[in-house]
Order: C-alpha cells, then sequence, then structure tokens
C-alpha cells in the first residue's frame, strides 16, 4: 500500500508539473541563491523538458551564451542545471528586485530552444555601509531641545529585508535618532537634540551610529559622529523649499543647469552669508554627475547621463552661513533622468546550420538568432525582418528570438550561395537599426542530367585518313558541381552504313572503327577509313555524371567518309569489230572504285595525234573511223588511249589498241574465227576492216539488237506492272540501307540522307536528271543483280557499274519510269557494244 501510495503520488506530481508547464507557456522556472557554490544543482533541466534518460547528452542539451557571460552551465550527462561560476545577486541585478536571469536553452537533434528563467535570491552578504568613517557636525548652543540634524544614513547593496536598516545610537542624555519615512519612500535619519547644550560643560560629543540590517544573521556597520558645541549664532539659514524635482534627458550635455537651490539666513552680517554644498549622493556614483557654485546655488550637469545604468539621482544640498559657529539648512534634489533612443537593437547568432542543401524542404531552420535593444519603453521594442525577403524569411519563436526559416525551394545552378542580412529597427523617434550579415552557401544535389548541345552531331572524315586522328570533340555541359557535375563518355555500338533491324552479314561494330575518350570526349579513328567499305557510319554516345544515383545524356553521331581519288580507272577487254567511215571499231571500257566526280571517266586519244584516221567518244570509250580508210593509210595503226577521271588530282590508265587493215576475204575468215582477246589492261585488241564482212557483221549486231531491245521492253512492262500490284516496300529490297546520289548534266554530285530500299522509284514529272544506288549494302543472294550505278544524262555520256553479276538474270532490263532511267550492269554492257 505504501508503495501503491507512492507511485500514485509520483504520477500526480508529474500530472501537477506539466500542468505547471502548460500554464508557463512552455517556460522553466528556477531559482538559486546567491553566493552558492560552484555544482551547486540549480534543477533537473533534462527531467523538466520530458527528456530520458541519457537523451541529454545524445541532443547536445546547452546553454545558448548571450552576451556576458553565464554563471550556470548543463550538465552534459545529467542534463541538470548546476552553478559554474559565482553568482553576485548585486553585481548581476543591483537594486533591481527580483533578479531573473533569462536563459536559451538549445537542445539538438531536431532543434528546439526553451526559455529558462533563473531567479537569483538574496542573501545577507552585505553589511551596512556609511559614506565616511566619521561625521563631524557643529551644533550651536543656543540650539533648544527638539532641534533636528539630518544625518546620512547608511546603504545595504541587498534587498528586501537584509537590506532593511534599523539604527541605533551609543548612550547619550543630549541626542537621540529619529527614523522617519519620506514621500518617495526612502528612510530619513535625523539626531534629535533631547537636552540643550553647554559648550562650557562637554565642548565636543562623540558617538557612534549604528545600523544593522534585518537579515539573519544581523550585519552592522558604524560612523563615529562628532559633534562640536558652537556658540552664538542661531539663526539657521533655510531652503525656500525642501525638495526638488528635476527631470533631464539622458543626452543632455555636460554643463547643462539641473537646478537652483535658494536659502536664506535671518542673521546678519557673516551669519547670514550662506555658502552650498552637496552633503549625500545616492547612489554613490553620483558625485561625479553634478556638482553645486557656492555661492550661487545653481547645480550643473558634469558627467554624461545614461538611462540604461541608472535612472534616477538623490542629492542633499547643504546651505551654511558664515556664522560662528556657522549653522546650516538642508534640501533634497532628485533627479530623474529621462531615456532617449539612444541604443541601436543587437543581433546575435545563436546556431548557424550551414551549408544548405538544394532539396531542403520549405520550412527547415537554417539560423536561430537573438535579438535586444537597451532603451525602454516604445525605444526598446524592436522589429525584425530578413532582406531579401526571398527564399528566407523571419519566425517568432520567443520575445526577442527569432528563427531564419526557408521560403521556397532552392536551385543551386541559379544561385549557390545567399547573401542575406537580417534587419532590426526599434520604436524610437527616430528609429534606430542594426543588420547582421548571413553567408549561406548551398549544397549541391545531383538533380541535372548531362545534356549535348545537339541531339545528332554529323562528321565528315576523309577516307584513308590515318589511324589514331581525331574526328570530332564531344561535349556534354552538366551545371552541378564536383561529382554531380563531371561527366564520363562512352561509346553506344551502331551500325556501319545506316541502321537495321537485324546487322548484315560482314556487319562491323563502330567500335571497330572510332574510340571515344572517356574524360574528354575526344572521338579518334582506330584505323584508316575507305570509302569503297563504309560510306555512312552511325552510332550513339552517353555521357554519365559521377553523381549518386547517376544521370546520363545520349546524342547520335553520323560519320560520313568523304571519297578521295585514291582508284585509278582500271580497263576492261575491247570490243573489236571493222566497218566503214564513221563505225564503232571498238570500244575501250573501264571502271573505277571510287565515286562521283573521282568514278568520272573521260577517254581521249594520245598517239597518234593530228588528223589521222580514228577517233575515240570522250564519254563512250568508242573507237570509230574518222573517215574512209584507204591503202594509203597504211596495213597496221597502233592507238594510245588515255582514259582519266576527274578527281583531284586525276588519275589514268592508257589503253594500247592495234587495228590492222584486212581484205575482204582475210576479214570473212577473221569473222569466223572470232576476236583476239585483249593481252591486259595495256595490251593491244586487233581489228580488221573489210567492207563485206563488216556490212554483215553490223547486220547480225542490228538484228539481236532489236530482238533484244524488243524482249526487254516488254518483259520491263510486265515488271512494272507486278510493281504497281505488289507492296511498295518488296520491291527488290536487300538487307542494308541505301543511300541516294543524284548528278546533274554538268557533273556536280551530292549526298541524300533519304535511305530508299527500291532499286528505281521517281514521282512527279520527267526529269533529265539521273538516280544512282550506292552499294553501301552487304552482297545479295544469288539470283539477284545488285548494282551500284552511276547514270548520267542521255547525252552521249556512258553510264557506269561499279559491280558486276555474276549470273545474268531476268533483272537485266531497262525501267523507264517517270523520266528516271536505270540500267543494270548487264544490260548497259549490251547496250554500249550495240
Amino acid at each position: 500500500r505504501e508503495e501503491g501510495s507512492r507511485g500514485r503520488l509520483a504520477v500526480l506530481q508529474l500530472l501537477v508539473l506539466q500542468a505547471a508547464w502548460a500554464l508557463a507557456g512552455g517556460q522553466v522556472r528556477y531559482s538559486v541563491p546567491e553566493e552558492a557554490k560552484a555544482g551547486t544543482v540549480v534543477g533537473r533541466l533534462a527531467q523538466d523538458l520530458g527528456l530520458e534518460a541519457g537523451e541529454a547528452e545524445a541532443r547536445r542539451l546547452r546553454l545558448v551564451a548571450q552576451g556576458r557571460r553565464a554563471s550556470v552551465e548543463v550538465s552534459g550527462a545529467s542534463g541538470a542545471l548546476l552553478v559554474s561560476s559565482r553568482l553576485d545577486r548585486e553585481e548581476l541585478c543591483g537594486k533591481s528586485a527580483p533578479c531573473a536571469l533569462r536563459l536559451e536553452v538549445l537542445l539538438e537533434r531536431p532543434l528546439r530552444v526553451f526559455h529558462v528563467q533563473l531567479e537569483v535570491t538574496d542573501i545577507n552578504d552585505n553589511a551596512p555601509v556609511f559614506p565616511a568613517a566619521r561625521k563631524n557636525l557643529s551644533i550651536a548652543e543656543s540650539s533648544v531641545p527638539g532641534s533636528r540634524f539630518p544625518l546620512e544614513g547608511a546603504s545595504d547593496a541587498d534587498i528586501g529585508a537584509n537590506a532593511q536598516l534599523s539604527y541605533t545610537l551609543s548612550p547619550t542624555e543630549h541626542f537621540s535618532l529619529d527614523l522617519q519615512k519620506s514621500n518617495d519612500g526612502n528612510n530619513e535619519l535625523e539626531l534629535v537634540l533631547t537636552k540643550s547644550l553647554d559648550r562650557e560643560t562637554i565642548p565636543v560629543h562623540r558617538l557612534v551610529l549604528t545600523a544593522s540590517d534585518g537579515g539573519r544573521p544581523s550585519l552592522t556597520g558604524t560612523m563615529e559622529l562628532v559633534i562640536s558645541v558652537v556658540d552664538a549664532n542661531d539663526n539657521a539659514p533655510q531652503f525656500n523649499q525642501s525638495v526638488y524635482q528635476v527631470q533631464l534627458s539622458e543626452n543632455a550635455a555636460v554643463g547643462t543647469l539641473v537646478a537652483r537651490v535658494n536659502a536664506t539666513d535671518a542673521d546678519e552680517g557673516s551669519n547670514s552669508e550662506v555658502v552650498y554644498a552637496v552633503t549625500s549622493f545616492i547612489p554613490p556614483s553620483g558625485r561625479d554627475v553634478i556638482s553645486v557654485n557656492p555661492k550661487t546655488g545653481e547645480i550643473h550637469l558634469t558627467a554624461a547621463l545614461d538611462f540604461e545604468l541608472e535612472n534616477v539621482f538623490n542629492f542633499r544640498i547643504e546651505a551654511r552661513d558664515q556664522g560662528t559657529p556657522s549653522l546650516s539648512g538642508h534640501c533634497k534634489v532628485v533627479l530623474e533622468v529621462l531615456d532617449v533612443n539612444d541604443n541601436a537593437p543587437e543581433v546575435w547568432v545563436t546556431s548557424l546550420s550551414v551549408p544548405v542543401s538544394e532539396d531542403a524542404s520549405v520550412g527547415t531552420v537554417v539560423a536561430l538568432l537573438s535579438v535586444s535593444d537597451r532603451d525602454s519603453g516604445a525605444n526598446g521594442r524592436v522589429r525584425c525582418w530578413v532582406w531579401p525577403a526571398l527564399p528566407f524569411g523571419l519566425e517568432a519563436t520567443f520575445a526577442g528570438s527569432y528563427s531564419l526559416v526557408l521560403r521556397e525551394a532552392l536551385d543551386r545552378e541559379r544561385v549557390s550561395e545567399y547573401e542575406v542580412e537580417v534587419r532590426a529597427e526599434d520604436g524610437g523617434a527616430p528609429a534606430l537599426r542594426a543588420s547582421r550579415g548571413l553567408r549561406l552557401p548551398v549544397s549541391d544535389v545531383n538533380d541535372n542530367a548531362p545534356s549535348f548541345a545537339q541531339a545528332v552531331y554529323t562528321v565528315l572524315a576523309r577516307e584513308n585518313n590515318a589511324a589514331g586522328a581525331e574526328l570530332a570533340r564531344l561535349w556534354a555541359r552538366d551545371p552541378d558541381e564536383a561529382g554531380n557535375g563531371r561527366v564520363s563518355y562512352s561509346l553506344w555500338e551502331g551500325g556501319a552504313g545506316g541502321g537495321g533491324a537485324a546487322p548484315p552479314s560482314g556487319w562491323r561494330a563502330a567500335s571497330s572503327y572510332v574510340a571515344l575518350d572517356a574524360e574528354s570526349g575526344r572521338l579518334w579513328a582506330l584505323q584508316p577509313l575507305d570509302y569503297e567499305q563504309l560510306q555512312v557510319l552511325q552510332f550513339e554516345v552517353r555521357a554519365v555524371d559521377a553523381g549518386e544515383p547517376p544521370l546520363c545524356g545520349n546524342a547520335t553521331v553520323q560519320l560520313f567518309v568523304l571519297d578521295e581519288n585514291d582508284n585509278a580507272p582500271a580497263l576492261l577487254p575491247p570490243a573489236g569489230s571493222a566497218a566503214e567511215a564513221g563505225a564503232v571499231l571498238a570500244k575501250i571500257r573501264a571502271v573505277d572504285a571510287d565515286s562521283g566526280y573521282n568514278a568520272w571517266l573521260r577517254y581521249e586519244l594520245w598517239e597518234p595525234r593530228g588528223k589521222g584516221p580514228f577517233r575515240v567518244g570522250l564519254y563512250s570509250g568508242e573507237v570509230s573511223t574518222a573517215r574512209p580508210l584507204d591503202e594509203a593509210d597504211g596495213p597496221r595503226h597502233r592507238l594510245l588511249i588515255v582514259v582519266r577521271d576527274h578527281g583531284e588530282p586525276a588519275r589514268s590508265a592508257t589503253a594500247t589498241l592495234s587495228v590492222s587493215l584486212l581484205e575482204p576475204a582475210e576479214a570473212a575468215l577473221a569473222a569466223a574465227a572470232g576476236s583476239s582477246a585483249a593481252s591486259g589492261s595495256r595490251s593491244a585488241a586487233p581489228v580488221e576492216l573489210g567492207a563485206a564482212a563488216a556490212a554483215a557483221a553490223t547486220n547480225v549486231w542490228l538484228v539481236v539488237a532489236i530482238c533484244a531491245v524488243s524482249s526487254l521492253f516488254l518483259l520491263a512492262l510486265v515488271l512494272y506492272g507486278a510493281s504497281r500490284w505488289a507492296p511498295r516496300a518488296a520491291v527488290l529490297s536487300a538487307p542494308g540501307p541505301t543511300t541516294l546520289v543524284c548528278a546533274s548534266e554538268v557533273g556536280s554530285w551530292s549526298y541524300s540522307q533519304r535511305h530508299s530500299r527500291s532499286l528505281c522509284v521517281a514521282d512527279g514529272a520527267p526529269k533529265s536528271d539521273l538516280m544512282v544506288f550506292s552499294p553501301n549494302f552487304p552482297p545479295p543472294p544469288p539470283g539477284f543483280c545488285w548494282s551500284g550505278c552511276v547514270v548520267l544524262p542521255l547525252n552521249g555520256i556512258i553510264a557506269r557499274c561499279r559491280e558486276r553479276c555474276p549470273v545474268v538474270s531476268v533483272l537485266q532490263t531497262m525501267i523507264l519510269l517517270s523520266g528516271v532511267q536505270c540500267f543494270h550492269t548487264s544490260l548497259l554492257k549490251g547496250v554500249q557494244e550495240h
């Protein structure tokens, strides 16, 4: 039962404590006597704040220093409030009662501020003190009993009962003490004459005045009174008023007239001449504040006033005549100091949490501040704000305490650091201001992915470049800092010559052609590029930052290989014949592995020059007779033909053609036996001419050509009809993409980024230009003939094909669609021979 009662009592005490805490608005109050020893426990602060055992140390319960050094501290282990140094109530609060100290207690994780009021109670540690150890008084023997003589009482720095003084006088039959309270609440001590004085009997009276305070035990102070009895001059000076009330602003200049006192003496002569002096200063610091003119009684200000240090002064003014003995009169001057707004507000930063994270939520407490003003009334009322107003703001947490909180989201890439001012302004006229600057850096988070300046980069590289040559530099921007903004680059595999659903056979990864530096983004070639093998290389580059988690960005790179004139024309075996004047004797055929102008060939007759019987077509390569042949031309002719391309610089090849003139009978035999094959690219092909044989050969080839053209025209119509009814994407498609190249009549070449899987497709009006499909796709399956053809306008310029068909197929056709001519290699061969 006893334990249960104790438990219920503890619960009741806890409820009472919580109620008291709620009524007090969250403020803890303690009291401690002054002069308490260091280590004295003032209160169990952690327990009173509702903290669990050990939580005070974990959450760093501590006091926030404000201006002066605190005499108490918080124990880190127990969370108790302890006395750390000497507590002197008189030093802390003077005569103010009660003496209450406001403390701010800071609790971290999470951050909270508590306000603790510590009252320092007074103990009787100060004895009464008289202004002087000895007081000399002169009293005329003519003074009648009942005469009163004011004495300056003792002062006690304590307060309350400890400062309530009582006075005793050493035993005497002539004097007694009288203690009276004045209107202002102060005690006035007077020496009362109880029996007439006889200077001849006792010229000097020596008395001891003892002051005792109300403490337990009581402390005392003494002052010796030396009373001299003088003769005759029986009228003392009298002031026209007993109390002078004066009000003066604290900013009054030194030398200002405070008051003018006046005393008169009914005596005559020197007994009526009055001299003024100040005999008492309350507080003692008033001794330096005023001075009195001994002749005129004018009181002047001798030091600057400070309302915040002392706001009321009490002075005793004595007026003494020049009689023998001299007599004196007394009055009191009360100087009230008026406050002016001479103290600017003060701003302290008690806690600062920086840097502020870029993703900090709105309402996050960044700093704790304390604001105060030493002035009073409206002069001491302070208004605070933060400038600029955003993204931070102030919230009042307690009287004179503010929290700097985040009002809107931060973006370090826009503003990486804030310079804000906490500004304070009091209510005085004019108002005084103060400010405290805060530097608030913003810490970075990885919220920006690397981004390339372009989604697609076009890179041009000439073929035959050196291995290791730099092709381009790619750069991705990441506005984050440190690791969040450090970008590394990597290569994503693409394809050579374009994209497709599945890589064709012979496909090589982009990493086999180019390499990418992970740090600098430098793109360089691993090997020399060959336009005849690779025209377009497309791949992706990824940029990844080093943040957590990492963010990335992509860009597409299209690498176009520019053709160089690195292939000379290659000659094919010529076909020979015999004819009359103007007939084609032979056809020089050559191919060039390059493309464009680099593959556009022209034929020139080098030897013999001049007006010979033979000529060669500039672009056709056909060797024909320029005039009828006769016996004067000789039986044999040796022709040197040069084949040049249009590259820069141009490349060339030469062919030597031997022409033999035969009789008609020999020509017939030669025609029956067949023509001899060419011996090489520079070998001569013999051609024998005869009138009858030439006519017969021409007729045969003419019939063959007419039949072939008719058959091919019919087949073209059939294929055209099939292409109209079949799906468009299925017309002669191949696994790889194609690149369209067009040529104008003047021979200018351009690349098109449009890809087509049809052999010949065209819309619109007929055109004179022709379309070329470059062979940038893998070899076709058997039975199909894929040729990269360069077809120039039909103005006599020869068509050129870069590949041959291993098997002559049904595709040996000429398709004529919308003015676009597409020639198959084998068809071109047959047409050119005819």
